[in-house]
């Protein structure tokens, strides 16, 4: 028979009996303890016997009573007591939440349905307004300091609420672990400026010691909210040292692109509260909780508490219904956003119903309708300026050829040579005074003959004038003829017959296109847009080296991994090191290629 395990001994104190333990941590212990005087049961946070003859340590529970005991908040673990100096024990007394931590449901459900997240969120920043308020940065928010404590909905023999008023909420949110709180007005409890938090949820200021204040806070929550939504944490690295530098570069992706069910607003929320510096977060706990707040009303939810009752009532039944119910939310409010001409939050709620039945047909054919017509926009707004400097060139071809044609000449009556009065200063030509993109496009009026390949069989001609994008490095071959070389405004001549034009980019650089010419003898314009292909790059470098391309400043370059990007114009990209900005190399790229960088640090 194998001989159980020994427990650890219970300490002995003198104005509580210890139950059991509930719960272990870096620097103390808690048990369920029962008070001997109030008769009510009670949770004891005992510092570990190595901790509690330190003076620092010490100073440190003691702060953090001083500092929690004045707040009286509803989503904040009340303090009852603190230990005395002769105590053999060192020990805080709290109120005893009867539930589990909010990283234990995260370990089981995440991620958690977004706006379960955001109502979870909005409890802890309730506490961290009333906290901040009374001049109490909490400095470690994180899930494993959110206690939730849920009670089961009233059986048939359970004894109902009063009549009077409503019924209390049957799930609790409590922020705790004040233990490295900062007054605001006081210097901080330690002398080393050593760094008091948990590395992934603490904010830039934090990790370098500078001023922190309740903004901090604001950082920490939006931390733990992202992890929340996505199911990880948006600073992650192998070691500690890893996940301070990330957090310190600022680098992670938005939400609603690692998880599309988080929707463009969600994330855009989570992004002001992780900005790199505080400037640039939410003002308040309060202002961050506003946000959310009217986020929720927006697809539906008017009682939050309640939601949350439902959901911990049968995490997974509620999941499916709220899918079913944010779908048609969303649905409803982009089609108002479309009647209302605001694209971009019809897009992005059409988005975010997709992410949730990406296989309903009715929701594919609408955001693919979308994104065409934005397309269009799109290639609109490139091709009108042009078209419009193509046209008044054409304009200008035309009135200097006409000034040439009627320019009066002398002539002798008898010869019909110029006389001995006649300027002789030469004439400029139109092709010296036209420019190169108005020579190019007014072929057929300046009588300038165009580089474009020219197809011709004895029929009527007519002019085909070609609108490009991209403008250059285009080329073109008609009815499978010989590939030439061809530039935004140039003109194809043709028969009347139909011809089928093929377009592609030089290198391959973008996808083929044809486009075919209907039998006619007008002449007429043909718009193409060509979808010039991402390049890609590879770096080999140190694999915990934190990359990124100075163009993009939002991409995360990872050593090894191929990261795609849009092509610039000036053909190159500058990859840097984010944690020595100094550290550069410039990369050439092109279209539709893989590049292979070595980066050495």
């Amino acid at each position: 028979m194998v001989a159980s395990a020994p427990t650890r001994s219970l300490p002995v104190l003198a104005k509580y009996d210890v139950i059991e333990e509930i719960g272990h941590g870096g620097m103390a212990t808690v048990y369920r303890a029962m008070d001997k005087r109030l008769a009510r049961e009670v949770a004891v946070k005992v510092i570990h016997p190595h901790l509690r003859d330190s003076a620092e340590v010490a100073h440190r529970f003691v702060v953090e009573a001083q500092a929690v005991a004045k707040l009286r908040h509803a989503n904040i673990v009340e303090v009852f007591d603190v230990s005395a100096d002769d105590d053999a024990e060192k020990y805080l007394v709290v109120e005893l939440v009867r539930g589990s931590t909010l990283r234990q449901l995260l370990k089981e459900h995440a991620p958690l349905p977004p706006e379960i997240a955001a109502v979870i969120a909005i409890d802890v920043l309730a506490a961290l307004a009333h906290a901040h308020a009374e001049g109490v940065v909490h400095r470690d928010v994180k899930p494993e300091n959110v206690l939730i404590e849920h009670r089961a909905p009233l059986g048939e023999s359970d004894t109902p609420p009063p009549v009077s008023g409503d019924a209390p909420a049957r799930v609790r949110v409590k922020l705790t672990d004040f233990g490295i709180a900062k007054l605001l007005d006081a210097q901080g409890v330690t002398s080393t400026g050593q760094v008091l938090g948990s590395p992934a949820h603490m904010a830039p200021e934090q990790i370098e010691g500078g001023e922190v204040d309740a903004r901090a806070d604001v950082f920490g929550l939006g931390v733990m909210l992202y992890e929340a939504m996505v199911g990880h944490l948006p600073f992650e690295g192998q070691n500690p040292a890893q996940v301070l530098r990330r957090v310190l570069d600022g680098l992670y992706t938005p939400a609603e692109l690692d998880q599309p069910r988080v929707g463009k607003r969600l994330s855009m929320i989570l992004d002001r509260a992780l900005a790199h510096e505080p400037s640039g977060r939410f003002e308040s706990a309060v202002a961050m909780r506003d946000a959310l707040l009217v986020e929720l009303r927006r697809v539906g939810i008017e009682a939050p508490a309640r939601e949350l009752e439902a959901y911990f009532d049968d995490p997974e039944g509620y999941a499916k219904e709220h899918a079913r119910r944010t779908i048609a939310k969303l649905c409803e409010l982009a089609q108002v956003a479309r009647k209302e001409a605001r694209s971009l939050d019809a897009a992005a709620d059409y988005n975010r119903a997709l992410a949730y039945a990406p296989d309903d047909p009715n929701l594919l054919r609408i955001v693919a309708g979308m994104q065409r017509a934005a397309a269009r926009r799109r290639m609109l707004e490139r091709v009108v300026p042009l078209a419009f400097a193509t046209v008044l060139a054409m304009g200008l071809a035309y009135w200097i050829t006409e000034a040439i044609k009627h320019r009066p000449r002398a002539h002798t009556e008898a010869t019909n040579t110029p006389t001995a009065s006649a300027s002789t200063d030469p004439l400029p030509s139109a092709s010296a005074l036209v420019t190169p993109s108005a020579t190019v496009s007014a072929t057929t009026t300046a009588k300038v003959t165009a580089t474009a390949p020219t197809q011709v069989t004895g029929k009527a001609e007519r002019t085909l004038t070609l609108t490009l994008v991209p403008p250059a490095g285009v080329t073109v071959s008609i009815d499978n003829d010989n590939e030439r070389k061809v530039s935004s405004g140039d003109t194809l001549t043709v028969n009347d017959r139909e011809h089928t034009l093929r377009f592609g980019c030089e290198d391959n650089a973008c996808d083929p296109q044809s486009h075919t010419v209907p039998p006619g003898k007008r002449d007429e314009e043909v718009p193409i847009t060509l979808h010039v292909r991402d390049a890609s790059i590879v770096v080999d470098a140190d694999p915990s080296a934190v990359l990124g391309i100075d163009e993009y400043p939002s991409l995360v370059v990872k050593p090894g991994q191929p990261v795609s990007f849009a092509v610039p114009g000036h053909r190159y990209v500058v990859l840097v090191d984010r944690g020595n900005p100094s550290h550069k190399t410039k990369v050439d790229v092109r279209p539709g290629q893989q590049v292979k960088v070595p980066f050495r640090l």
